[in-house]
C-alpha cells in the first residue's frame, strides 16, 4: 500500500472516531446534567430540613424553658411568668458536686474565693457565666445550652470555661437542668 492509501484510511478512521467521540461526549453531558439537577433537587430538600430541625429545636428550648416557670393563681386569669434569678456557686461547692474539676494556678483550698454565677440572658437556651476572685468579677462567659448537648452527644466528658477552669458536661447539664428547667 502506498503512503497515501494509509493517509486517506487514517483520516477516514479519524473522521469516524470523532463522531463516536461526539457522540460519547453528548451522552456524558446528559448524564451530568441528570446528575447535577438531582444534586440541586437534594440540596433543596436537605435545606428545607434544615430549617425544619432548627425550628423544632426552638420550639422544643421554647417549651423547655416554659416548663415549670409559670405560676397560675386560682382565679386569677392570666398566667404569670416567674423571674428565673441567678445561681450563685463557690467553685469550692461545685468541685464538691464533682461539676468544677480543676482551676489552673489555683489551689483547691482557694476555691471558696472563687463564686460563679449562673443566669439565664434573654434568649432561650444561653446562660450568661460571670466568674468572681474575692468579690472582683474577672471574666464573664455565654454558654449554649446547644454547645453542652452536643458536646455530650460526641462523648466529651470535660471542657474549658474561662480558658482556665476544666468542668465535668454531663453534672454542668445536670445542674442547669435541675436549677434552670426544673428536671
Amino acid at each position: 500500500m502506498s503512503s497515501l492509501c494509509k493517509e486517506w484510511i487514517k483520516v477516514s478512521l479519524t473522521s469516524a472516531n470523532q463522531g463516536r467521540y461526539r457522540q460519547r461526549r453528548k451522552a456524558e453531558l446528559v448524564k451530568l446534567q441528570q446528575t447535577n439537577a438531582g444534586l440541586n433537587s437534594k440540596s433543596t430538600f436537605f435545606n428545607v430540613q434544615i430549617d425544619y430541625y432548627n425550628q423544632y429545636i426552638k420550639t422544643c428550648m421554647d417549651n423547655l424553658a416554659s416548663k415549670g416557670k409559670v405560676s397560675k393563681k386560682p382565679g386569677d386569669g392570666k398566667a404569670k411568668k416567674s423571674k428565673q434569678v441567678s445561681q450563685k456557686y463557690t467553685a469550692a461547692r461545685l468541685h464538691e458536686k464533682g461539676v468544677l474539676i480543676d482551676i489552673e494556678d489555683l489551689q483547691t483550698n482557694q476555691y471558696k474565693n472563687v463564686i460563679f454565677e449562673i443566669s439565664p440572658s434573654e434568649i432561650v437556651g444561653v446562660f450568661e457565666v460571670k466568674a468572681k476572685l474575692m468579690g472582683v468579677h474577672l471574666e464573664t462567659l455565654m454558654l449554649e445550652y446547644q454547645d453542652l448537648l452536643q458536646l455530650q452527644y460526641e462523648g466529651v466528658a470535660v471542657m474549658k470555661l474561662f480558658d482556665r477552669a476544666t468542668v465535668n458536661v454531663n453534672l454542668l447539664i445536670f445542674l442547669l437542668n435541675k436549677k434552670f428547667y426544673g428536671k
